[in-house]
C-alpha cells in the first residue's frame, strides 16, 4: 500500500513539472509561453480582415488580435468569460459560412477535441482561399515525456484532465499534411525556433497552414 506522504510528494512533484517554464505548465504560463507568443507573431496585421478566435477562453488573445486590426468573432463551447464570446460547439459543424474568416486562430484546444478530423475539416471549410490556420498544441512525445513514462506517468497525468488527443508530429503531419510545423529549443533565456527534431526536443507544435503560399516565421 501507497502511504500517504508518497503520494503527497508525487502530487508535488507533478506540480513542480506543470511549473517548469517550457510550455508544459498551460495554466501557469498560458498567456507567455514561447509556442503562443512565436504563433501570434505570425498573425501579422489584419487591416480590417476577419479572424476567428475558435477556444478563445478569457478572450486574452482575441483582445491581442483586435490590437494588430483584426475583426475578430470570439468562439468557446463552455468558457464565456471574455462578454463578446459566442457559443459553438467545437465537436458539431461550425456556424460559419463557408470562406468566412481571414485567419483562424486556435491555441491549445484541438487537444480538446474528439472528432479531430471533422474539427480540422470544419476549419477549411470558413478559412477563405488564402487565410491562414494557427494551431498551438502539446507534443505527447516530448523527451520529458518520455523520460518520465517508465515510472507510469503518462502525459495525461500532466497535461490538462480534459485533453481527450496526445499528439505526435506524425499525427499533427496526418492532420495538417500541407502544414509548416515549428517548435522550439532550448526553453529557458534562450528559445530558438526548430523546424527539425521537433517531435524529441519541442514541448509544443505550432502549426501554420497557409492556404496559398508559404509562411516564414519570425524568430
Amino acid at each position: 500500500m501507497i502511504s500517504p506522504c508518497y503520494l503527497l510528494e508525487i502530487v508535488n512533484f507533478l506540480d513542480l513539472i506543470k511549473r517548469l517554464p517550457i510550455d508544459l505548465g498551460q495554466g501557469h504560463y498560458r498567456h507567455t509561453t514561447k509556442a503562443k507568443v512565436t504563433a501570434f507573431r505570425m498573425t501579422g496585421d489584419g487591416h480590417g480582415r476577419r479572424a476567428l478566435d475558435l477556444g478563445c477562453g478569457d478572450g486574452f488573445w482575441s483582445r491581442k488580435l483586435k490590437g494588430h486590426n483584426w475583426q475578430v468573432t470570439s468562439a468557446d463551447g463552455y468558457d464565456f468569460r471574455s462578454p463578446d464570446t459566442i457559443e459553438v460547439d467545437a465537436e458539431k459543424p461550425f456556424p460559419f459560412s463557408n470562406q468566412e474568416f481571414d485567419l483562424i486562430w486556435s491555441s491549445e484546444v484541438i487537444e480538446h477535441i474528439r472528432n479531430v478530423d471533422q474539427f480540422v475539416s470544419e476549419m477549411r471549410r470558413i478559412i477563405k482561399p488564402d487565410g491562414r490556420i494557427i494551431v498551438t498544441t502539446p507534443n505527447s512525445h516530448f523527451w520529458l515525456y518520455r523520460l518520465l513514462l517508465p515510472f507510469g506517468i503518462k502525459p495525461a497525468t500532466i497535461q490538462n484532465p480534459d485533453h481527450k488527443q496526445f499528439f505526435s508530429l506524425a499525427d499533427m503531419r496526418r492532420l495538417f499534411p500541407r502544414a509548416h510545423i515549428y517548435g522550439f529549443f532550448p526553453y529557458t533565456l534562450v528559445k530558438i525556433i526548430i523546424t527539425r527534431g521537433i517531435d524529441f526536443l519541442s514541448p509544443t507544435f505550432i502549426v501554420v497552414e497557409h492556404q496559398k503560399s508559404k509562411y516564414t516565421v519570425t524568430h
